[in-house]
């Protein structure tokens, strides 16, 4: 019963930090939204920046499992970071973008916790994914893995900044897209451009059980 309690307030909290961003949130607004008394709440949470915590961590945990199911059912290295990029449009497309500056400014340790994900876990991902494609002939030999999987995740953040992409002027996941097909385009030999455009072309070839 505790451990379910615990499971809505965080489930409860990371839905309007996705929505609103962290700082607008209160303690009453997570409690509310959980359906249950602040005095239950805090049973669980001392306080905000502890909720905060566990929330990224409790993300971070889900998204590498769904990392790892992607690489299990994905065909190819193209198709996998193909999928990827469906996955990454699912939770980033929907974040406010106040979401990071506030999780940096005002709570350290979860920050903290994001950069080391970003760093070992994304990064981890797309090298391996890089290295995958070479040994499959889709992705040229000479690319450095490490360079480019830096490249993907600054980039993947930067479309986040709203100073260097206004949502008043450009179409978010439009621009992602963008960024992506230049990225992936960077990689491919002749052979892997082929497959490229046969996934493009036809999004049937995408689904996979992930996607069902």
């Amino acid at each position: 019963m505790l451990l379910e309690a615990k499971e809505k307030i965080l489930d409860s909290a990371e839905e309007l930090f996705i929505q609103f961003g962290i700082r607008s949130v209160t303690m009453d607004d997570v409690a509310r939204e959980a359906s249950m008394s602040k005095k239950t709440l805090y049973q669980h949470f001392d306080n905000k920046d502890g909720l905060v915590y566990e929330v990224a961590l409790n993300h971070f945990e889900k998204e590498t499992k769904e990392l790892e199911e992607i690489y299990g059912n994905s065909n190819d290295a193209i198709h996998e970071i193909l999928l990827v990029s469906q996955c990454l449009r699912k939770h980033v497309f929907r974040m406010n973008p106040s979401l990071l500056y506030d999780m940096q400014k005002y709570h350290g340790k979860a920050w903290d916790e994001y950069q080391k994900y970003k760093h070992s876990v994304i990064r981890g991902h797309i090298e391996q994914n890089i290295e995958r494609g070479k040994e499959e002939g889709y992705f040229r030999r000479e690319l450095d893995a490490k360079v480019l999987s830096i490249l993907r995740v600054e980039g993947v953040q930067l479309v986040l900044n709203t100073k260097i992409f206004p949502r008043e002027e450009f179409h978010f996941p439009n621009v992602q897209l963008q960024i992506l097909d230049h990225f992936v385009h960077g990689l491919l030999t002749d052979l892997g451009k082929d497959k490229y455009e046969k996934y493009t072309e036809d999004e049937d070839l995408l689904i996979t059980t992930y996607n069902n």
